[in-house]
């Protein structure tokens, strides 16, 4: 028979038991009823840094693609001429120098044409969009001064992408642009000895070409000559003529022409930059042909007809 103070023991055993029991109940019931706060300041601030962070690189990621694009399409004298690298550019070699007068017309192998004889007088090219088209011997002579020409047909382009096209040239130095009736394909770019032909005014090899060609020192023959031109009237200049040229039209070989010394990227004397001395027209003044001072003098060199040079210029970007 158990005796008193065993059944006491087994009760306040039991009786533990149960308020332990009771205790843990109490305790699950509290941590279900009870609310966890939601750290909303700092979800805050984390969501304002990620914003910030995507805002800095909505606006830095495409100017550092930018400028990758444009170093990869800059000349260099380890890169001459970057337009190898852009698809559908065409390239031929051009004798330069070769000067017809304002009534002959020039047979050329290109439509637009892009190198060979033209025009002593150059089309300005300061950036000028012309609302006509302009004589193609004028333009050509441009493209010699490391010029771009960017051409349209008027026929195959809207008012949206003769603006975009003007976005590139307006203001522009070394840059033209004028309608080409007749145009094979919608918009044509030409710089001396290049030409690219495209669908679309957003085609990024518009800036590519423009970035790899305008005064590319190393792609046109008359480093330093100057775009500007008094004597060409931007306002009425020199109309296109739609029609084949005639039987008496000049060769693309230049036969019976005279190549302009000045314009073969030296003036003819050993050392000196095209046209002679920047500042000087016509050369060395006060040194006659056949100067018996000078082993051989100095060869004859005919007056050119371009402007005053200027010094070399690095290539720009577009």
């Amino acid at each position: 028979m158990p005796s008193k103070t065993s059944a006491k023991s087994a009760k306040a055993i039991k009786a533990a038991g149960k308020s332990a029991v009771s205790s843990r109940k109490g305790g699950r019931g509290g941590s279900l009823g009870g609310k966890r706060q939601i750290p909303w300041l700092m979800i805050g601030a984390v969501v304002c840094i990620l914003a910030l962070i995507g805002g800095i690189a909505w606006v830095l990621v495409p100017k550092i693609q930018d400028r990758q694009e444009q170093d990869k399409y800059t000349p260099s004298a380890q890169k001459k001429d970057p337009s190898d690298q852009i698809p559908g550019v065409v390239k031929k070699d051009y004798a330069a120098g070769m000067h017809v007068a304002a009534t002959q017309r020039v047979n050329y192998d290109q439509s637009p044409p892009f190198g060979g004889p033209h025009d002593g007088s150059w089309a300005a090219c300061t950036g000028v969009v012309y609302a006509k088209a302009i004589r193609t011997e004028n333009a050509v002579h441009s493209l010699e001064h490391g010029a771009i020409w960017i051409t349209y047909n008027p026929d195959k382009v809207d008012q949206a992408a003769i603006d975009t096209l003007k976005s590139k040239v307006k203001g522009k130095p070394y840059s033209l642009m004028s309608p080409y009736p007749g145009l094979d394909t919608p918009i044509s770019l030409q710089s001396w000895g290049h030409q690219l032909k495209l669908n679309s005014a957003d085609d990024k090899r518009v800036g590519e070409f423009i970035t790899a060609l305008r005064l590319n020192q190393y792609a046109y023959p008359e480093v330093g000559a100057d775009c500007a031109n008094p004597t060409f009237n931007t306002d009425n200049p020199p109309a296109f003529d739609p029609t084949q040229p005639g039987p008496d039209a000049v060769p693309m070989d230049g036969k019976g022409l005279q190549q302009d010394a000045s314009e073969l990227g030296g003036s003819g004397v050993p050392g000196m930059p095209a046209g002679g001395i920047p500042g000087l027209p016509n050369g060395v003044p006060g040194l006659p042909t056949g100067s018996p001072s000078l082993p051989g003098g100095i060869p004859s060199i005919p007056a050119p007809t371009d402007g005053p040079t200027q010094p070399d210029q690095p290539a720009p970007t577009q």
